[in-house]
Order: structure tokens, then C-alpha cells, then sequence
């Protein structure tokens, strides 16, 4: 905002659609380089839910080649998008919801804004049930007779979701000197698991033995696309909220590097650490078993579980604070930028996590990859093709940052709304989704990502062109 002469500059700080968390990024905060990138995908990839997305594909009935291929090629995938979406956060210094407004409208980006923003809540929720289900499984070893309690694991995820919200009401500061370790934290217990299984399966040769459960090639793949979709799906929210980090890169070439480097080999590392011990637990115990708290908890040393679990306790705080809350409190502070301030949208995260009830999500892998990452993919996949097609090839990659904070200006459209975006939305999600209530058309629920991302650009480009063509700026 340095940049921008004086009486502008106090014009756009008293717009209702300004606040000091959506300003653009000034010089001084521009200080992220490469490896500020890859740490910061070394951090979000090691963490519980990369373990048991991977491993849910070898409950699914993958082999392990077949689960690591799958993660490998999902990531790859979804790095496309992510760097698009990264160029204008890196070039203009905006953060996702503010970026949303040159293609839905200046109040139409709330639409965008808080579908990805309902999305990191159940994600939230997700890593506060695991949390919970970390501290049940601790005290039960501490203290056998808790096991017994019928609904211990609630008890315990409510209290875990008290430390995030004190956490969020104190300040992010509070858990900073954890952001450093959380990764290893993760990788350390990911290593131990792997030790086990090693061991107890008898070497790597019965660990990898474990079949495809797929008793031919068209099985395999009414299996494997929406395990692949689900893939691309797990970070559909940050491939369109990334340029609430990029805004603070030094240069596009440093933020691309890292991000390339880093998202799709700690991704696949990690992924394998999950495909191999769950391989081993078909070997050990005759059933793949996917969630690594549950494993743990068939440990017969009280002291491995106790540092297990209190390590998976500190490092998901961690992730679920960095990950979970800090876009959506930007996106729902975008409502209403004068009342509602980063923290109070920190509350609103908590709530929401609560009211989509993860402990169902979570229930199965069917849940996990059919339903919640197949599901909200259909309206991410859309907005991720409208705001692409906008920014690269209707408007060439050219924005009138001041206007982005004002009303009356390029980004106001029809009162705030562009239409036009809003219908390629709906058209975009609704095929995907159409696969639902039409069993013969369930393929393109399957891809719901992919057809969502397709039919949404294809709809806003034309529907752009027709009814209101861009004027470059």
C-alpha cells in the first residue's frame, strides 16, 4: 500500500471492503524465499491425514505400487492449479478472498470465499476429533478403566477442541515454537510405525506381499478414479487459498521452485510410510487397519504409546492451527471485513468444525474418499476454473489491485455480484454432483474434481464473452 499515493491510499482503508489482515502485502512482508516453501509443504504434508488418506487406499483394495502411483499422480496433478493460483498472490500481494474478486464480484467472492472456508472447517474438525481420539487412547493406557467409558472419545474431542479455540483467542504466537518440530514430530512417529511393522511382519518382502484386492482392470478402476480425485482433492482448499502465502514471496521463481520441490515428494514420502505399515497390518493382523491412533493404541509398551500419542497431540494442534484456521478466519473476516476481525473468524472456524460433525467423516474410508473429499471437490474444482480462466485468460494476468478494495470500481459488476462466475459455479458443481441422483452418470461425480474445474472454466469463459466482455486494464 506504500505505493499508492496518499488520498487513494486513505480512501481504500476506509472502504467497508478493507481491513489490515486483506491488505496487500507491503514490501517489508515479502521475505519468503524457497525454502520458506518447501518447509512450509514439508509441514502441511507430514501429518495424520496424509498417513490415512494413503492408507485408506490399501484398505480400498490397492496394492502398495498401485497407492503410491495414485498419491504420486494426484499431487503432480494438483501442483498445477496451486502455481497458477500462486502467480497472482506472488505478483499483487493479495490474499485468496480479496483475489476472488475480480472474477465473482467485489461481494460475490463471499460465495467462493466461504465455500472453501465451510471445507477447511470440516477439515478443522477432522484434526480436532483425531487430536481427541489421541488424548482417549493416552488416558486408556494411563488408566485402563477410561476404555470402558461409552463416550470417551467425545469427552476428549471437546476437550482438545477447547485448546485450539484458547489457542486461537490468545494468539497463533502462543504455538509458534512448535511450527519448527511439528514435521518432525510427525515424521519421527511415522518412522517408529514403519520400525514395527517391519518387525513384526518379518521384513519388507511380507510387507509388500500384500495383493491388489482388484480381481481385474475394471474393478481396479471404479476403485482408483476417485481415489485419484480424492488425492487431488485433499488439497483443493490450499490449491485456492495459496496466495494467502505467496503474497509474502520474494519472487514467482522462488515460491514456484519450492512448492514443486517439495509438495509432491513429501506427499508421496510420507504417503508411503502409510501404505507400508497398513500393508503390515494386513500381514500381522489380517486386516488393514488405517488410522495410526488405532494401531497405536495395539501396542503393548505403555511408554511407546504415551510418546506417540503426545507427539500426534502437539504436532496436530500445530497443523490444525497453521492449516485449518488461518485461511478460513480471512475468509469469513471477508464478509464483513469492518466487524469481523481475524480472531473472531478463528471462533466462527471452531463452531462450523463441530456442526459437520467429523467424527462421520471420518467413520470409513468410503466416507473419507467418496463422500467428503469426492463431495466438496465439486465446488472447489469449479472455483479453481473460474478464477484460472479469469485471471490468466481473460484479463492476462492484469489487475487493478485498488479497485479489488472499493466499491463502484472494475471488480463491481452487477451491485457487487458477477452473475456470470456465480452461474459457471453452479453449472460446474451440479454436473459433477449430478452423478449422485443419476447412478448411470456416477462417473462424473467420480471425477467431480476434474469435471467440476472443466465445465466451470469452459461456462465462465463463454458466458464472459457474451455478456461481458473484459476491458484489458
Amino acid at each position: 500500500m506504500s505505493t499508492l499515493p496518499e488520498t487513494l491510499r486513505s480512501r481504500i482503508e476506509s472502504s467497508p471492503l478493507y481491513n489490515h489482515d486483506l491488505a496487500p502485502a507491503t514490501p517489508e512482508q515479502r521475505h519468503w524465499g524457497t525454502y520458506n516453501y518447501a518447509a512450509l509443504w514439508v509441514s502441511m504434508s507430514v501429518n495424520i491425514l496424509t498417513y490415512m488418506l494413503a492408507a485408506s487406499l490399501i484398505q480400498g483394495g490397492m496394492n502398495w505400487k498401485q497407492a503410491v502411483v495414485t498419491v504420486f499422480v494426484g499431487n503432480s496433478i494438483v501442483l498445477l492449479p496451486m502455481l497458477l493460483n500462486s502467480h497472482p498472490g506472488a505478483r499483487y500481494g493479495v490474499p485468496f478472498p480479496v483475489l476472488a474478486r475480480a472474477s465473482f464480484g467485489v461481494l460475490g467472492a463471499n460465495v467462493a470465499a466461504v465455500l472453501r472456508a465451510l471445507v477447511a472447517c470440516g477439515w478443522f474438525g477432522i484434526q480436532t476429533w483425531i487430536g481427541g481420539e489421541a488424548i482417549s487412547t493416552l488416558l486408556a493406557t494411563l488408566v485402563p478403566s477410561w476404555g470402558h467409558f461409552a463416550h470417551s472419545t467425545a469427552v476428549c474431542f471437546m476437550a482438545f477442541w477447547l485448546i485450539n479455540l484458547l489457542v486461537i483467542l490468545k494468539g497463533i504466537e502462543y504455538i509458534r515454537f512448535l511450527q519448527g518440530i511439528s514435521a518432525p514430530i510427525l515424521l519421527a512417529v511415522g518412522l517408529l510405525l514403519l520400525g514395527w511393522a517391519y518387525h513384526e511382519a518379518g521384513g519388507f518382502g511380507p510387507m509388500l506381499s500384500a495383493p491388489s484386492k482388484f480381481s481385474n482392470f475394471s474393478e481396479f478402476m471404479k476403485f482408483l478414479v476417485p481415489a485419484l480425485n480424492a488425492t487431488v482433492g485433499f488439497w483443493a482448499t490450499v490449491s485456492l487459498n495459496i496466495p494467502d502465502f505467496t503474497r509474502f514471496a520474494r519472487s514467482q521463481q522462488q515460491q514456484m521452485i519450492g512448492q514443486a520441490l517439495a509438495l509432491p515428494t513429501t506427499m508421496t514420502f510420507y504417503s508411503l510410510i502409510g501404505i507400508l505399515v497398513t500393508s503390515a497390518t494386513v500381514v500381522i493382523y489380517g486386516t488393514a487397519i488405517w488410522d495410526p491412533v488405532q494401531l497405536l493404541s495395539r501396542f503393548h509398551s505403555p511408554i511407546a504409546v504415551v510418546i506417540s500419542l503426545v507427539a500426534i497431540l502437539l504436532a496436530t494442534l500445530n497443523v490444525n492451527i497453521g492449516a485449518n484456521v488461518v485461511s478460513p478466519a480471512n475468509d469469513f473476516s471477508n464478509l464483513w471485513p469492518q466487524k469481523i476481525s481475524f480472531r473472531t473468524g478463528g471462533v466462527i472456524t471452531c463452531f462450523m468444525g463441530i456442526a459437520l460433525m467429523p467424527w462421520k467423516l471420518l467413520a470409513s474410508y468410503k466416507s473419507l474418499i467418496f463422500g467428503w473429499l469426492g463431495a466438496y471437490a465439486a465446488f472447489l474444482g469449479p472455483v479453481a476454473g473460474i478464477m484460472i480462466c479469469d485471471y490468466f485468460v481473460l484479463r492476462r494476468r492484469v489487475l487493478v489491485v485498488e479497485d479489488l478494495y472499493l466499491r463502484n470500481g472494475a471488480y463491481e459488476y452487477s451491485r457487487g455480484f458477477n452473475w456470470v462466475a456465480v452461474g459457471a459455479l453452479a453449472v460446474g458443481a451440479g454436473t459433477a454432483l449430478i452423478g449422485l441422483v443419476l447412478p448411470a452418470l456416477y462417473v462424473l461425480y467420480s471425477y467431480s474434481w476434474f469435471v467440476g474445474f472443466a465445465v466451470a472454466f469452459v461456462v465462465y469463459y463463454f458466458g464472459t464473452k457474451v455478456a461481458r466482455p473484459i476491458v484489458e486494464t
